[in-house]
């Protein structure tokens, strides 16, 4: 297949998308559909006109605009589609902030946002389990009973880091960048946002008795995903008018994969994450947050990184196909929520925040 009929079919591809989107949007306000009945009825030359390559959705969103990344282990592959389709608008973050999982891919995108999306797809599919959880589950649990408190050593974690961060310090990133810890201690929320990045990023993502603690600062820092797993709240704090949410999904997680003692310590986490989404969701009553949207259920675990590809493509598809429908809004987001948080279900409170 020659690169020009490629391009075609992923223009195609694109035209397409926009064109459902644009009946769904009819549907709504009970018009007739057109382009998609366009695109059926088009001469094939014509189906394959080019489109516009970058979607302007700038103009909807105010700035300061904040990406805000989630925790999730390997779903954090999710992440790696939303970017790659987020590459083709003019959303560029003024703020990026991220917890566990999300604060390293945060971090590789605050590094370079142009060349984020290709860098992230260079670093998932290389992952591997032993990469990120080392060793087997019974060989360190017997280790747990020389009174060590943590199941996994994370020095390979910190070797994978180490081998892909953008710069050594925080103030080094071409964005202003925010990884969200939690004091073991005190129980506070602690947002990292100058100094070493690397063991900023441990510490985001050290799961309490998965990983060991992080010493920084005179503080015990672990994962981030106790106090606030998709930080919106944070973006807030630090001046962001507008939110882009990279949500790994993991709220739409069937608690029945949670099968092995990580993953059961993970969904414990993910339960009480919940309860801290919703309550930072009401800030769409001041302003908008575009939630994008993750795989509706996630059937694999958060050890298991077998499935980055698929992850990521589906998480690719659903993207596009929002970012395409709001293309077709011609006036700048009021406050509220575009998009649909996969723990709506279960938490009836989101649902008068949804707009679109």
């Amino acid at each position: 297949m020659s690169r020009q009929h490629e391009h075609d079919r992923t223009h195609r591809r694109m035209l397409r998308r926009r064109a459902k989107a644009e009946q769904r949007t009819a549907s709504l306000h009970g018009e007739a559909p057109s382009l998609l009945d366009e695109l059926d009825a088009a001469a094939p030359s014509e189906a394959l006109a080019p489109v516009a390559d970058i979607l302007d959705l700038a103009r909807l969103l105010p700035r300061p605009l904040a990406w805000v990344l989630g925790g999730g282990g390997s779903y954090g592959a999710v992440q790696m589609g939303m970017v790659r389709a987020l590459a083709g608008t003019d959303l560029a973050p003024d703020l990026v902030v991220g917890t566990s999982v999300g604060s390293l891919n945060g971090a590789v995108i605050a590094g370079d946002p142009a060349r984020g999306p290709e860098k992230l797809a260079e670093l998932w599919p290389q992952i591997e389990r032993r990469d990120v959880f080392p060793g087997t589950i019974w060989a360190n649990a017997i280790a747990l009973r020389q009174n060590r408190t943590y199941l996994f050593d994370s020095g390979p974690l910190s070797d994978l880091i180490t081998a892909q961060i953008p710069a050594r310090r925080i103030e080094d990133l071409a964005v202003p960048f925010v990884a969200v810890a939690t004091d073991l201690d005190t129980g506070q929320r602690v947002e990292i946002d100058s100094g070493e990045l690397r063991s900023a990023l441990l510490a985001s993502a050290a799961i309490p008795g998965i990983y060991p603690w992080v010493e920084r600062d005179g503080r015990r820092l672990v994962d981030g995903g106790l106090v606030a797993n998709v930080p919106i709240g944070v973006a807030a704090d630090r001046g962001a008018r507008s939110i882009l949410v990279l949500d790994c999904g993991t709220f739409g997680v069937q608690g029945r994969w949670a099968e092995s003692l990580v993953a059961v310590v993970y969904q414990a986490l993910i339960i009480a994450a919940r309860q801290q989404v919703v309550r930072d969701l009401q800030i769409a009553r001041e302003l908008p947050i575009v939630y994008l949207p993750a795989p509706s259920t996630l059937t694999t675990t958060i050890l298991d990184f077998g499935h980055t590809q698929a992850l990521a493509a589906e998480a690719y598809d659903e993207a596009v196909t929002m970012l395409a429908a709001l293309h077709l809004v011609d006036e700048p987001l009021a406050p509220g929520l575009y998009g649909v948080p996969p723990l709506k279900e279960d938490h009836p409170e989101v649902a008068p925040l949804i707009r679109w």
